[in-house]
Parts: C-alpha cells; sequence; structure tokens
C-alpha cells in the first residue's frame, strides 16, 4: 500500500497528516528517506521511522465514551462547534483515533473509539447485523397504533426503516419512553421513524452497542476497553492487529 496510507494504518495520524510528514522529509522506510507518500510498501515487513523513532507493533486501544448532546461526531467542524475530539482528554485527542459509530449532533450516549481500523470497519459494516439500543422520550401520550406502525416498518425518502425491537417503557400525556433497536444505524433513522407517525423526539440516548453498556459513565467522560471486554462484547469481531507508533 502507499507510504501515507501505510502511516495511517499504524493508528499514528490522518492520510493528510501523513503525507505532510513525508514530503517534509521526516519518514524513512527501511532506513531510506521517502518523500512521495504514494512509496509502496508492505507495513508487516517494512521498517517506517518516523523522526528518527521506529514505529513497532503496540497494544489494542480502544475506549467508550458517552457523548453530551450539541457534541459533533467528526474529528473537525468547519462551523466551530465542539467535537468529540475536542472534548477527549489532550493526550487521549492526539492519538489517530477511529471513531465507530455516529451519533447525531442532538443524540446523546455510547461511542466506541479504537486505534484498531480492522476492528472499526467490522464494528460499522451493515453486513456484521451489531444491534444498538436507545432510549428515546417523545412529548405525549404514544398509542398502539403507532406502535405497530413503526413495528412493520415504514417507507421514507425511498429508504425502509424497521427497528429491529421497539418496546413501550411508559406511557403518559406528559409524555412517553420507549427502547429501540436498530443493526444498521441510517442517517436519523429513529427520528425519521417516529416522525412518520407525527411524533417529535424530545431526547435520544444510545446505551449500547452490541454487548457494550453505557452503564453509569458520566455524560462526556471515558473508560478505556479491555481487549477481553471487546471480545465479550463482540464475539465475531476481528482479532486486533493494531499498529501504532512508540513516538506518539
Amino acid at each position: 500500500m502507499s507510504l501515507d496510507r501505510a502511516l495511517s494504518k499504524l493508528g499514528l495520524a490522518s492520510r493528510t497528516v501523513a503525507r505532510e510528514w513525508i514530503e517534509a522529509g521526516r519518514v524513512r522506510v527501511n532506513g531510506q528517506l521517502r518523500t512521495n507518500p504514494g512509496f509502496p510498501v508492505n507495513p508487516d515487513r517494512a521498517r517506517m521511522d518516523i523522526d528518527g523513532v521506529k514505529q513497532e507493533r503496540s497494544g489494542f486501544s480502544a475506549w467508550i465514551l458517552n457523548k453530551p448532546r450539541g457534541v459533533v461526531t467528526t474529528r473537525s467542524d468547519e462551523k466551530g462547534r465542539p467535537t468529540v475530539l475536542s472534548i477527549l482528554p489532550p493526550a487521549l485527542a492526539a492519538r489517530h483515533l477511529a471513531i465507530v459509530g455516529r451519533l447525531d449532533l442532538a443524540t446523546t450516549g455510547l461511542l466506541i473509539l479504537t486505534n484498531d481500523t480492522r476492528l472499526a470497519a467490522w464494528l460499522t459494516d451493515p453486513a456484521s447485523g451489531i444491534p444498538r439500543t436507545y432510549i428515546t422520550r417523545i412529548e405525549g401520550v404514544f398509542d398502539e397504533r403507532k406502535l405497530q406502525s413503526l413495528r412493520a416498518g415504514v417507507l421514507d425518502e425511498g429508504e425502509f426503516l424497521k427497528p429491529l425491537e421497539l418496546e413501550l417503557l411508559k406511557n403518559s400525556r406528559k409524555e412517553s419512553t420507549l427502547r429501540v433497536v436498530l443493526t444498521e444505524g441510517k442517517n436519523r433513522e429513529i427520528r425519521r421513524l417516529f416522525a412518520s407517525v407525527e411524533c417529535e423526539v424530545r431526547d435520544l440516548k444510545r446505551i449500547s452497542y452490541g454487548g457494550l453498556l453505557l452503564g453509569d459513565l458520566a455524560l462526556g467522560a471515558v473508560r478505556e476497553l479491555t481487549r477481553e471486554e471487546i471480545e465479550q462484547a463482540f464475539p465475531g469481531a476481528p482479532r486486533a492487529t493494531t499498529l501504532e507508533g512508540t513516538g506518539e
């Protein structure tokens, strides 16, 4: 693969930053200075040095974040809004971590951060069929007709939207609370589902991703995950093979 992509796969930086490093003369491959980002390398065999520091195979890293409302699930935002990276501890934000399981601006709850690109790809692939559980609050009474309509699925903007599970937890004149389970996570899927029965989502929170639970993690807080936790939460996940630099 290209040198810039190989460095990105190491979990060190984005491809854009990796290209800047290479063109600035900071990268050597097998002892030779390389300034072409497209230079072909085998990351499993080539020795890659950045600023004279050898990049070696090291440990798996994964974290769980309880995303607050008003935070964008991206690495940067052209509108200047707070991003996931901007609320992380500085040492963690400096790593090149993949953000798994996007949530819209108004949704809170569980996100996964990892330096394992294979794991991140598997977790976000619809073919993996990983269930994501949400708790949502809507205004007013949610009647049986609406419940059955959403369980049957709705067509919206050319997409068929259907929850894997839908359970009414609380029903009152003031507000109703429901548990929703999805497997694909289409764009704003839950909000679109409820809009189809003329219900506006007041609050939406993801409480689990596969077998990984948010638990009592404080809003905006992060917690490191062990390899064992990942293996128990996602039995079919690929084994971690992440490469990470030692000079981070």
